[in-house]
């Protein structure tokens, strides 16, 4: 039995996505209205009247409608360049940025296209992307404002502009640095994720395995035991002439009796398996339904309140009760006496049996529980070795929490007439 492991993704997933739909129109949106909202606060500032009544700009009309259609277009050009900044994110951010030198509408799609470019986390590129902007800045500030608006400004305002310009691009640096920081620490939170769900898949595939080894182990004794009486009686059988027919008799239901007991232990055996480190080691009796009261005692002894319910079981048809339901019978009663004591300490817990021959015998267990499924607590690999003993032995276990705030065990096991 193998758990299927999906591979993690490739870090560029998680630290460059690939936006689509909304997602990716309106980021385009906000670059593009971020610099047209900034080409006109340029055209008023540069327009407005002052306090004489006249404004800060009078060129022609050629030139400045030649400004404006190329400060439009090349934002434009700008705008249509941001698609490929995942394929070339330098040569996006540095072309965006070049374009800032005589168009405003260039400034959105290029701030966009460093923070994208920001996220690579390269020293080099930013190196280079710094000095670009830096040199479009200067150019913008003192050439070509001036000489196409022909605005009169202080060098103060040349300066502050200037600052302005290192202040953009130091918030546009950031802003991709957190962006990186962010969506590494969300794909290291998905790897362990993906990684504790793996270690959780193993542990549960390794319990299952467990849980048939420890039982083959467990069932050999009995079986070696069924098995030697059969041989014994079948050769007793065979040499002996001097046996009456009642003997035969007798001796011949000894051996059926012996061998269907034997099969019925080995429908819930997958293999017989030693630990080969102790190959002679001889395991103890195993315990059976019938200790299920002193095992109730224990837990008493040990603080719990504990309460056994056996008014639905059949007393006397308990001991004819087979080896292996009744030994999982025990387990389940124990596992959930454990995990109550472990996980919801001094709460009482309610112990169920009930059942007959010819039917299926029926084990409860249910106690309170501090937490709840929505806490993130899950049960451990003992309910799940359980669940694979209750199978092979032809039942069926379930577990879980109630709407009362209670956690149940219940199992379910055959019981032959």
């Amino acid at each position: 039995m193998s758990s299927v492991v999906v591979a993690p993704p490739t870090p560029d997933v998680w630290l460059h996505p690939r936006w689509r739909g909304w997602s990716r129109a309106w980021r385009y949106l906000l670059a593009g209205g971020l610099g047209v909202a900034l080409w006109m606060a340029q055209v008023v500032a540069l327009t407005m009247p002052d306090a004489a009544g006249e404004t800060a700009v009078a060129p022609s009309e050629e030139v400045v409608g030649g400004a404006i259609v190329l400060d439009l277009v090349l934002g434009v050009v700008a705008l249509s360049l941001l698609p490929l900044r995942r394929r070339f994110p330098l040569a996006v951010a540095v072309a965006t940025t070049a374009a800032t030198a005589v168009s405003v509408v260039a400034i959105g799609p290029a701030t966009f296209a460093i923070v994208s470019m920001s996220t690579w986390r390269r020293g080099r590129w930013l190196v280079v992307v710094g000095l670009t902007w830096l040199a479009t800045t200067l150019y913008s500030t003192f050439v070509h404002v001036p000489r196409v608006w022909l605005a009169d400004t202080s060098p103060a305002t040349h300066i502050t502009d200037v600052l302005i310009g290192l202040a953009v691009l130091a918030l546009a640096v950031g802003t991709g640095q957190g962006i990186a920081t962010r969506r590494e620490l969300v794909a290291s939170l998905h790897a362990r994720a993906q990684a504790a769900e793996r270690e959780r898949a193993l542990a549960a595939e390794v319990a299952r395995e467990a849980e048939r080894t420890r039982i083959a182990r467990e069932m050999h004794d009995v079986l070696a035991h069924r098995i030697s009486l059969v041989a014994l009686h079948a050769g007793a059988l065979a040499y002996r002439d001097d046996l009456s027919r009642e003997q035969v008799v007798e001796t011949a239901e000894t051996i059926a009796g012996a061998a269907h007991a034997a099969l019925a232990e080995l429908r819930d055996v997958l293999g017989v398996l030693r630990d080969p480190a102790q190959p002679d080691a001889v395991e103890r009796p195993q315990p059976t339904l019938q200790e299920i009261p002193a095992l109730v005692a224990e837990a008493r002894e040990a603080g719990a309140e504990v309460s056994l319910d056996t008014a639905g079981l059949a007393p006397d048809a308990v001991r004819e009760l087979g080896a292996s339901v009744s030994r999982t019978a025990f387990r389940v009663v124990q596992e959930a006496l454990t995990n109550a004591r472990k996980h919801a300490p001094r709460q009482p817990v309610e112990v169920v049996l009930a059942g007959a021959p010819g039917g299926d015998l029926a084990v409860e267990v249910r106690n309170r529980a501090f937490l709840t499924a929505s806490s993130g607590h899950r049960p451990g690999v003992g309910l799940v070795g359980l669940t694979e003993r209750a199978t092979l032995a032809g039942g069926e276990l379930e577990h879980g929490y109630q709407g009362d705030g209670t956690f149940v065990v219940r199992a379910r096991l055959p019981w032959p007439a």
